[in-house]
């Protein structure tokens, strides 16, 4: 597969043209979607990574994306209810611990809580999601919904974006350190975890959505799967860019303080 043999990619699917007939041609087109469609790539990002947010727009963006964060788990339950296998089961089971915790270990829960808590916010309230984006909850609950309905090979196939999340985090962790003076390498701690966390999650999906999509329907499905989960990422960051960049914050929605 070749770039120009993608062009033929839609908002929603990899398009009819395209037949994938090896394990080698799916790790193929899951990169280029990662490299073509991950929300590194969304404008808003580029202004949180780059300095160019106050820091009211940060917290809305902490704000939304602890909706997100706080969900995961709740996604990945799902996921292991999809399962007879027990091994997948085993496999799949430490996602959630790593976003829940343990009796006397921290979660990645937890660690974006301190982030919120360094930029201001009230815990009640970031845990309370009422002050969240419509348009963050919409996208969230499609996700679980996604994992939910569609077959599990396509649950699984939809946390590829952990393969690009390393570079998104070395660049946040970085950026924001040397941009906001509100920020320390402390209340950062979440995304120095998944730098560790994230490629092993993504090394086992990625080995199993190359030995269970035996066909090029069930590739595209694998691939369909990830462009949505970039959806689910994308929209969000057009929610933010909406309403604290572009100044249309919907009714009932978080308001940072002037100044």
């Amino acid at each position: 597969m070749n770039a120009a043999s993608m062009t033929g990619m839609t908002a929603l699917s990899i398009g009819r043209d395209i037949r994938l007939n090896s394990a080698e041609e799916l790790e193929a087109t899951l990169r280029h979607i990662g490299a073509t469609r991950y929300h590194s790539l969304h404008p808003f990002h580029k202004l949180l990574h780059g300095g160019k947010l106050n820091k009211g727009q940060v917290q809305a963006w902490a704000l939304n994306r602890y909706y997100y964060q706080s969900t995961i788990p709740i996604k990945d339950a799902v996921v292991i209810s999809r399962f007879r296998d027990r091994a997948t089961r085993l496999e799949w089971r430490h996602r959630i611990e790593d976003h829940d915790g343990d009796v006397g270990a921290e979660g990645g829960i937890e660690r974006w809580i301190k982030l919120t808590e360094g930029l201001g916010l009230d815990t009640a309230y970031v845990e309370s999601t009422e002050g969240i984006l419509p348009a963050t909850r919409f996208a969230v609950e499609a996700y679980v919904h996604y994992c939910r309905e569609k077959s599990p090979l396509e649950a699984i196939a939809s946390s590829l974006t952990e393969l690009f999340a390393p570079s998104i985090h070395e660049e946040r962790i970085a950026g924001m350190l040397q941009h906001y003076d509100f920020v320390n390498p402390d209340t950062m701690s979440y995304f120095k975890r998944r730098l560790t966390q994230a490629p092993r999650d993504a090394n086992f999906a990625l080995d199993y959505v190359k030995r269970h999509a035996t066909t090029p329907e069930q590739r595209a499905q694998v691939c369909n799967a990830l462009i949505f989960k970039t959806n689910v990422l994308w929209v969000q960051l057009d929610a933010l860019q909406h309403a604290y960049v572009e100044g249309n914050i919907p009714p009932g929605a978080f308001v940072p303080k002037a100044g």
